[in-house]
């Protein structure tokens, strides 16, 4: 039975093709100097001005090649004083670019060998690259939902029981989400999905004159007033899901693979980490067309986030 490939082949990036690029610390190395320090040239403190560096053998530094003054391309990114292999770095964010629900910390001890303690490590700081906090929804269709994360009162211990009413019986975390039609999605957790918290985050992301999408929860009835929104809804409470192009399925879908992985893969997200979960779900979703491929983009915010060191001048002027 041949079965076709889901994939396109310009899209692919298999393990392969990974090995192929990264046999081993010292080709990632290099990886990560081209990327952070195009064609090798930093600019050098001592000299003043860019200059061309060169790799010292057995060692993770590159030399001005006119003062020698030495730069480490893992300084102010997720790999810093981590002694960690960095070709495991770059196969866990492989693994986590590949994967549609994620990937538990436990499933990449397993395979590399690392402790659970530095695999959970590691896997924190990669989420730490995936958010996109100024993220503008440009489409002209954007549907809005809201959800709730987390276990229900019956399955907790009696201590950890809020008292609650209403929608957040369930004492679960709220989220906003906010999806383009065809587009990318942004989610948000929330203090609570009152009127006065959901509404800024609605502006914030989604541009004036759209058209916006929602049920009949009473939180969006604002937005049938006074804003510059043309308002849409579909009423689930009378049980109708879709009448003609209104309807919320596009970000309930999201919600769905949101909520599968996260009991499926990761089981229990605390809701001080819950945020970085998110992002990487919409990292993803946000980059499903491209295929395996996304492992670039999450590469790329290596160097994008990585926290610059103040120079010597700098320092100099800091009053003491």
């Amino acid at each position: 039975m041949n079965v076709k490939q889901t994939i396109p082949k310009h899209l692919r990036f298999t393990v392969e093709d990974f090995n192929n690029r990264f046999p081993d610390d010292a080709a990632c190395l290099d990886e990560l100097m081209r990327l952070r320090f195009p064609n090798g040239i930093s600019y050098c403190e001592k000299c003043e001005k860019d200059r061309k560096r060169y790799r010292i053998e057995g060692r993770p530094v590159y030399s001005c090649g006119y003062c020698g003054t030495q730069v480490s391309p893992m300084a102010g990114t997720i790999f810093e004083k981590s002694t960690t292999s960095l070709r495991l770095w770059f196969y866990a964010m492989y693994l986590m670019a590949s994967t549609r629900c994620g990937i538990s910390a436990k499933q990449i001890q397993r395979e590399t060998g690392v402790t659970y303690k530095t695999a959970w490590r590691m896997f924190k700081q990669i989420r730490s690259l995936l958010s996109e906090p100024d993220l503008q929804l440009e489409g002209l269709s954007v549907e809005i939902d809201e959800a709730y994360i987390g276990g229900k009162n019956k399955n907790k211990h009696r201590s950890k029981i809020r008292d609650m009413r209403g929608r957040d019986a369930d004492a679960k975390v709220p989220v906003l989400g906010m999806v383009e039609r065809g587009g990318r999605v942004v989610a948000r957790v929330t203090p609570s999905v009152k009127a006065e918290t959901v509404y800024p985050i609605i502006r914030e992301h989604v541009l004036p004159e759209s058209v916006v999408f929602t049920d009949d929860y009473c939180v969006y009835d604002r937005l049938t007033e006074s804003t510059p929104y043309t308002h849409r809804r579909i009423r689930h409470s009378e049980k109708v899901y879709v009448m003609g192009d209104v309807h919320t399925q596009t970000i309930e879908g999201f919600w769905s693979l949101v909520k599968r992985g996260l009991t499926g893969v990761y089981h229990n997200v605390g809701k001080h980490y819950l945020q970085t979960y998110l992002d990487e779900y919409s990292f993803r979703y946000n980059r499903r067309h491209k295929g395996n491929l996304i492992f670039n983009d999450v590469f790329e915010k290596v160097s994008e986030k990585a926290v610059a060191r103040p120079s010597s001048k700098d320092r100099q002027m800091q009053p003491e």
